[in-house]
């Protein structure tokens, strides 16, 4: 290790430290301790190995030093670290201390680095990419095939081998359909589009038509919000997004304090499912409810996201964050529903002030209008009047 690592890493971890005590001091809480003392005893770890900044920051340093230390969460502890240096332009990319998967050929690289870029896929989603690409080309090499003889029987058969719910095998052909999708249409690898091929068994009976609430049930949801606790002002800003405009779970947990404008009273959409940005307009009250939670419950954080998980270090909330808040609210309240019931009640109620389809289908950021058409079963007398413009 260079001198100039040992005092940039001294540099950052002294800075940060500060920036915790300050702020752990106004809430009259110690919880930054503790983080002090596993990065205080990293620093001297990885000062002492002599490894460099490129070694410092690795699963394979990571895991080490949890074996040799003894602490646990330290991954939670560095990636905290990493967001704080990543929000002051400290460092230019975040820490990859997450376990290294197997090494694939250059092309499946490729269309992760395609996926992380051009698409800005979630760390989740890529996980589950990964975990069909590894087998798949475990697969290939086994059978002596290389992707350029690659036909459907032959990804119909490594489907085959996995020993998965048929949830999970949906899910698994999904991700193997996109990388087809990408071997023909981007690399030209393949001589034919085999992603519209595969497909899975009819599945009868199965359709479930979108659920809702009535004007009672939702007059009783917002009459149960409370207002004694950051998490109980957060939750009332996340009912409010995902009643007024509809907003699915993920798009609420994305949202960014650069993407509302207070006084234009509007809502930009940069991470929407289909990747089309939309501008919407805030309705009044959810443009009070989302500054309450700013201004009374949000905590500090170097994060821009507008929804924070409310335990030390105040990270962003993910989707499953917003449905769990959310479901939360309906329970008590009395209402056996989910969060996208209030999805559903949104597309309902712009129907009932008559919306075209095609309207719905832009304000709930539908890709296929097949989706959309999923809501029009929600009421007969809607569906007729939606598709034939009749009135009964």
């Amino acid at each position: 290790m260079s001198d100039k690592d040992g005092s940039l890493l001294m540099e950052m971890i002294l800075d940060y430290a500060g920036w915790l005590k300050s702020l752990e001091t106004q809430k009259g809480s110690t919880a930054h301790l503790r983080h002090i003392r596993i990065l205080r005893d990293f620093s001297v770890y990885v000062i002492h190995r002599g490894l460099n900044w490129d070694e410092m920051f690795t699963f394979k340093t990571l895991e080490r030093f949890q074996k040799e230390s003894g602490y646990k969460g330290v991954s939670g502890v560095l990636t905290a670290l990493s967001d704080y240096l990543l929000g002051r332009g400290k460092i230019d990319q975040p820490f990859h201390l997450s376990k290294p998967g197997p090494s694939l050929p250059d092309v499946y690289g490729q269309y992760l680095l395609y996926h992380t870029e051009s698409l800005e896929s979630s760390p989740g989603l890529l996980r589950r990419i990964r975990r069909v690409l590894g087998p798949f080309n475990e697969y290939l090499g086994k059978q002596g095939l290389p992707l350029t003889k690659l036909k459907i029987e032959h990804c119909d058969a490594f489907l085959a081998t996995f020993k998965v719910s048929d949830y999970s095998r949906k899910l698994y052909r999904s991700s193997l359909r996109g990388f087809l999708k990408y071997l023909y249409h981007e690399k030209g690898i393949l001589k034919r589009d085999l992603a519209p091929l595969l497909v899975g068994p009819p599945q009868f009976a199965q359709r479930r038509l979108p659920k809702f609430l009535r004007p009672g049930q939702v007059k009783k949801l917002f009459a149960s919000l409370k207002f004694s606790t950051p998490t109980e002002i957060r939750t009332y800003a996340m009912v409010h997004l995902a009643s007024s405009l509809g907003l699915r779970p993920a798009e609420i947990s994305k949202i960014s304090l650069d993407d509302i404008s207070f006084q234009q009273g509007e809502l930009t959409l940069r991470e929407r499912k289909g990747g089309d940005l939309i501008t919407l307009p805030l309705p009044e009250n959810t443009i009070k409810a989302i500054a309450l939670y700013v201004s009374k419950g949000r905590p500090p954080s170097t994060s821009r996201r507008v929804f924070l998980i409310h335990h030390f270090p105040y990270r962003p909330v993910g989707p499953n964050n917003v449905v769990g808040s959310i479901r939360e609210a309906m329970k008590q309240a009395g209402l056996p529903s989910s969060a996208y019931w209030l999805r559903h009640t949104y597309a309902q109620n712009l129907l009932l002030t008559g919306s075209s389809i095609y309207e719905v289908k832009e304000m709930l950021g539908h890709q296929n209008i097949q989706c959309t058409h999923r809501y029009l079963h929600i009421d007969v007398r809607l569906m007729r009047r939606a598709l034939f413009h009749e009135e009964l």
